[in-house]
Formats: C-alpha cells, structure tokens, sequence
C-alpha cells in the first residue's frame, strides 16, 4: 500500500491569486501533489502539509471538511520569512465510506511521514481526527507527550453510553485505549465554566497536566515550557474567541486572541521533540471575508518559523551546552538538578526514574521555567516534578 492511496491531488491554481503567485509567496515555494504523487525521499522535505474532508465526527460544526483548500487560498499567497522552506502539499485524505477508514488513512499517513523524519501538518476535519494522529505512534510503538490547545476537556462523561470517537468524546478513545502509548496528557486553555468538576478531578488522579486560560493572559511564554514537552499536539480553533476565529458553530466570547494563537503556534514549531500537529474545526461556512482562513494560515506561517529556528538543544547533547544546577530542598529529603541550555536559555528539570523502569537513562527530563528552578533553591519541590514522578512510579 502506497501512501498516495490515500490522497487526492490538488490543482494549485485554484487558490492561487489572478496574476500568479510571486517569488517571495509560499505558493512558489512549496512543492504539490498534483498529478503525480511526490518522491517523498527522493527529494528531502521538512514538513507536509495535508488536509482531511471529513467531518461526521465533529459534533456541531458540519462543513469543516471543507477547510483546507479556504486555508490554501490564504496561506499560499503569504511571503515566505527569514527561513528557507522545504514543504510539500501533498492534498487532500478524502472521507472514507467509515468514518473508521479515514482514521486509518490519517493513522498510515502520519505514521509513514514520521518515519521519513517528515512533519505531518493536518488541517481537519473535526478534532476527532487527533485520535487517528495519536494512533500513527501505535504503529511507532512510541510513548507520546500529547499537548491540546481547547477551551474543553473532549471527555465521554455519560457512564451509560459506549465511547464514540467524536469532537467532544476522543480523550477518552485516547485515555481508555490498550495497549496504552500515552505518557503525559497537557491542556492548554481551558474555561472552567465548559468543564465538569469530576473531569478536574479525573486529570489531577492521572497527574495530567491542565492549564486554565486565565494562566497564559498576562504571560504568554508560559505555554512554551508545557508545549516543548510535546510530541504531537491538536490544536482545536475553538479555543481562539469568536471576534478573532468567528469561523466554527462553537466558538464562544472568551479564549486566545488571535496574536496568542499565532504565538503558540510559533513555540510548537520551536519544540525538538514535536513530531505532527494538527488544527481542526475551521468552519468555512462561518467565515467572514475569509478572516479565520488567514488567522489560520498565519498560525501555520508562525509554526513554520519557530521550526526553522529550532535551536537543536533537544536531547541534551553534547554536555558542553549545558549548565547543571543542584539545589537541595529545606528538609533535606533530596537533592534536584536543573539543566539549562546555553543556546537558548531554556530550563530542564532531571526526574529520576525509579529502580528498574530503564535500564539506559538515570532521569526523565521534563522542560521547565526559571522559576521553577527558584522555588527549588527556596528548598521547596516544584509541584511539576512531583507530578512527573507520581507518573514514573
């Protein structure tokens, strides 16, 4: 089975402006399935860009199966920046006659992207989909740091009803699925009027990681920590406020300006480990002037920046690079260790793993912040590492 199975082609004239693209437009840059389907290692790409039509799973917002080719027109006719592009486009995963075989189209395509050492960029589709992106690290047989921008928790919180995998329901797919690859969990943006109490308390037992919109409004650089943590992340428009993204039946009032979303797109493409993002539930039908489109093209012209300036200090090697601190804490139960990267600035917590969970590494290493490290040297354990421990044990 051939990756170009699964998708159809695109004719890129038509999103391209009347007069042409120019030199400096991604739309020149870019390379696309067209008729032929790429030689994907014959000619080396960074990144893929591929949308999915289909949107039965997302729940309130049919004819979001339509977005990418709105995303095209706007995100083709950007300028390419202070970075050298190597993207292919390589169409569209066209709905299959299951809402199932369209998971395994996304599942195989991911999967076979990664391991071409290829960034997949989905533009969905509903955000059910982030269950087929999860499900390509099946297929890997990697643990996965998975990190989700949403104003809600995506949980099945009806006890008497079977888990369907739809917008509103693909954690607990995610959650509940054997054998289980997920590590780590990480929500961005939440709004704790659109949250069940009990779903909180469901997070807090599996030490995941949920982080209240109000966090990030004064401090926007506290996402960058939580998202270079990531090795995929799902990006649900929804989480943008209406008079920024109008462009999904669900949006609502409060959530990221379109500038934070444009930002936190920006440290996703920076973070090493990152390996395949997804946005979703972009509603062409909802658009005005084409406004989201270009919010959304902008996101992904954001994300491609902070990837062309990733500062290659993830793993951490050589030892040269680093600067080790120890701090030890007021009741003298233990020492903790910090790295920072003399690169970038960027802080690292050592957890250790306990006796026998591997045989190759001493500690997990968790991205932190420096203030972090401070309520370490005050003697006092960060309650991040704490969490990261209660998970290793």
């Amino acid at each position: 089975m051939s990756l170009s199975d699964f998708f159809s082609p695109i004719n890129p004239e038509k999103f391209s402006p009347k007069q042409g693209f120019i030199t400096s437009q991604l739309g020149l840059k870019a390379g696309f399935y067209t008729d032929q389907f790429p030689d994907l290692e014959e000619k080396p790409y960074d990144i893929a860009i591929f949308g999915v039509n289909d949107d039965r799973g997302a729940v309130n917002n049919n004819g979001c199966a339509l977005a990418a080719d709105y995303f095209r027109e706007q995100f083709y006719a950007l300028n390419e920046g202070a970075f050298t592009s190597r993207i292919i486009d390589l169409g569209n995963i066209i709905a299959g006659k299951e809402v199932s075989d369209t998971y395994f189209a996304v599942k195989t395509a991911v999967a076979e992207l990664v391991k071409m050492n290829i960034l997949p960029v989905i533009i969905g589709g509903g955000q059910d989909i982030t269950y087929a992106q999860y499900m390509a690290y099946e297929s890997l047989e990697q643990k996965v740091d998975l990190v989700v921008v949403d104003s809600k928790f995506d949980l099945n919180e009806d006890e008497h009803e079977g888990v369907e995998t739809t917008s509103v329901s693909y954690l607990s797919k995610i959650f509940l699925h054997q054998p289980n690859y997920l590590f780590n969990f990480s929500n961005i943006g939440y709004q704790t009027y659109f949250v069940n109490q009990d779903s909180l308390k469901v997070m807090d037992k599996l030490y995941f990681d949920v982080h209240r919109l109000g966090e990030f409004l004064p401090d926007m650089t506290l996402t960058e920590p939580i998202l270079r943590n990531a090795n995929m992340i799902s990006f649900d428009l929804g989480a943008v406020r209406s008079s920024d993204a109008c462009a999904n039946s669900n949006a609502g009032p409060n959530g990221f300006y379109g500038e934070d979303a444009c930002r936190i797109a920006r440290y996703a493409g920076m973070n090493d480990k990152l390996t395949s993002i997804g946005f979703y539930e972009f509603n062409p039908a909802y658009d005005r002037n084409g406004q989201t489109a270009l919010l959304l093209a902008q996101m992904v012209w954001y994300f491609l920046e902070g990837f062309y300036n990733r500062k290659q200090d993830f793993p951490l090697t050589p030892k040269s690079q680093y600067i080790i601190y120890r701090t030890s804490l007021k009741d003298g139960s233990g020492e903790m260790n910090f790295v920072k990267s003399k690169r970038s600035d960027r802080w690292w917590m050592q957890v250790p793993y306990p006796s026998g969970f591997s045989k190759n590494e001493r500690y997990h290493l968790v991205p932190c912040r420096y203030e972090d490290y401070n309520t370490a040297v005050n003697g006092e354990m960060p309650n991040l590492w704490w969490r990261t421990y209660q998970k290793l044990s």
